[in-house]
């Protein structure tokens, strides 16, 4: 599986996010404040919202239009509102360069990529 160089982890401050275009698809790149980092499709499944713009909470972000909860670790809007977006894998090498999986991860079968 071919991974993709998308940055340094030194250059996303924490519980901020980095947008990256991979396959046509804006994915937000986020550092928690736990330090772990979580690649996630940039629109909520709602009315679009850009992510990389909503406020991190944990593993959580918050659309910045209409304060959906969307779990960072698997793509699933928290209830009472529902759906799902796709998250990435992504890892960071010994120098510190962030390698993402443009192949996305789909948290369950009805939920699919843009």
């Amino acid at each position: 599986m071919e991974q993709i160089i998308i940055g340094n982890y030194k250059d996303i401050e924490e519980k901020r996010a980095r947008i990256v275009q991979v396959n046509g698809v804006e994915i937000s790149v986020f550092k928690l404040s736990s330090g772990e980092i979580r690649a996630i499709e940039n629109r909520c499944p709602h009315k679009g919202g850009k992510l990389s713009e909503g406020i991190v909470s944990g593993h959580h972000v918050f659309c910045p239009l209409h304060d959906w909860k969307i779990d960072m670790n698997d793509g699933v809007v928290q209830a009472p509102d529902e759906g799902c977006i796709a998250t990435y894998q992504v890892t960071v090498a010994e120098n510190g360069d962030l390698q993402l999986d443009p192949n996305p991860v789909l948290s369950d079968t009805s939920c699919e990529a843009s």
